[in-house]
């Protein structure tokens, strides 16, 4: 992470549905959410892993190398960059384009059959 051009801070906003009038006028969405705390923590952490796997794609499209991690010290990096708000960090993701001599080869991965199953 220290070597890296680029580290971003993947988080969530656990006042998004304040949002929800604007960008999602269909319904009264904040009502599904207002008061219940178990449901906006759910969602917005939800939510905000698949903004930061997108951010991943739109990264690797360009030809970024993206090294994702967990394990790092989320109180004290919410401390630093997001004192003062409702933010918390997620993962971070060091983005990059990579020396191929340091990279090491895609590891192994599972084949469809044996992670998913059509119903």
């Amino acid at each position: 992470t220290m070597k890296a051009p680029v580290c971003a801070i993947i988080g969530y906003d656990l006042d998004f549905y304040h949002h929800l009038p604007k960008l999602f006028p269909h319904a009264d969405a904040k009502s599904w959410f207002a008061g219940n705390e178990a449901k906006i923590a759910e969602t917005a952490f939800r939510n905000g892993t698949l903004q930061g796997a997108y951010l991943m794609m739109a990264a690797r499209a360009l030809g970024l190398d993206c090294g994702p991690m967990s394990g790092f010290d989320n109180q004290g990096v919410d401390r630093e960059f997001f004192a003062g708000t409702n933010v918390k960090s997620n993962f971070l993701c060091n983005l990059a384009y990579g020396d191929p001599k340091g990279l090491f080869p895609r590891s192994p991965r599972f084949s469809f059959d044996e992670m998913a199953r059509i119903v």
